[in-house]
């Protein structure tokens, strides 16, 4: 695929982050087929590692359509920071906006301008206990179904064993391998003609995660859990316990 509209600052960014990443990390990459060579378009990708980003935009830097995250819009305001943000061509989110659909005005721009606007889902890195794929919000359905453009699901898995959820020291040796996998698009269609509830954004998010599961239960060779993590319901489901045993210890107390 042709290299296009990748710039200054996103080379970059690849001088200074591919070395140290060939060197720690091996590659199973299969999928580049499914990344579209023109138009816009979303990848759906899930998150395991604080360093998967760099490790998965290496993957697609080599497919020749760079990918575009989303951020926090404060930080393209910051700096050097800023300027490497605006630079790349990151996608601002302004978590500001009263209206959700405004919040991502600058990711539905990117695609409608034929860019790739890279989406984690699950919005963080999972928190489920064996790093399957959690819930997943809403902003990558609400843009998909906004533009009609292909989304194609992407699992990842190997940044975690170089750095696991949440650790503050890699494990360097032995040295790892990133798989990446991307699968063709996921069929949304149906979803197309109907008003955009947050029933319906929740429904095709669910499409969403579900293609990704499939293709990282390929990767790991195992079954993922038939009812994804979902830490709203655990924090419901802590405080309901937190409430009962602090009125056990009320009622002994008497």
């Amino acid at each position: 695929m042709p290299r296009r509209r990748i710039g200054f600052w996103y080379r970059f960014a690849a001088v200074l982050c591919k070395p140290p990443l060939v060197v720690l990390i091996k590659r199973d990459w299969r999928g580049m087929e499914n990344i579209p060579a023109d138009g816009g378009f979303i990848t759906a990708v899930n998150h395991n590692s604080h360093i998967d980003p760099f490790a998965y935009a290496h993957y697609q830097y080599n497919t020749g359509r760079v990918p575009r995250f989303l951020a926090k819009s404060g930080l393209f305001k910051k700096g050097f920071v800023g300027a490497a943000m605006r630079g790349t061509g990151q996608i601002p989110v302004y978590r500001e906006s009263t209206d959700a659909l405004s919040a991502f005005r600058a990711a539905i721009d990117a695609v409608e301008r034929g860019e790739c606007v890279a989406f984690y889902p699950e919005g963080t890195i999972t928190r489920d206990p064996d790093q399957w794929p959690m819930t997943a919000k809403t902003g990558a359905a609400r843009v998909a179904l906004q533009t009609r453009c292909p989304v194609i699901p992407v699992a990842q898995w190997g940044a975690n064993e170089l750095l696991p959820p949440y650790a503050k020291k890699p494990n360097l040796l032995p040295r790892k391998t990133h798989h990446v996998l991307a699968g063709p698009p996921v069929d949304l269609s149906r979803f197309y003609d109907k008003d955009m509830t947050q029933d319906v954004l929740k429904e095709a998010s669910e499409v969403i995660m579900a293609s990704i599961t499939r293709l990282l239960e390929e990767i790991r060779g195992e079954k993922a859990p038939e009812t994804p993590y979902d830490p709203r319901q655990v924090r419901i489901e802590q405080r309901r316990r937190t409430r009962a045993q602090s009125g056990l210890e009320e009622e002994s107390g008497k």
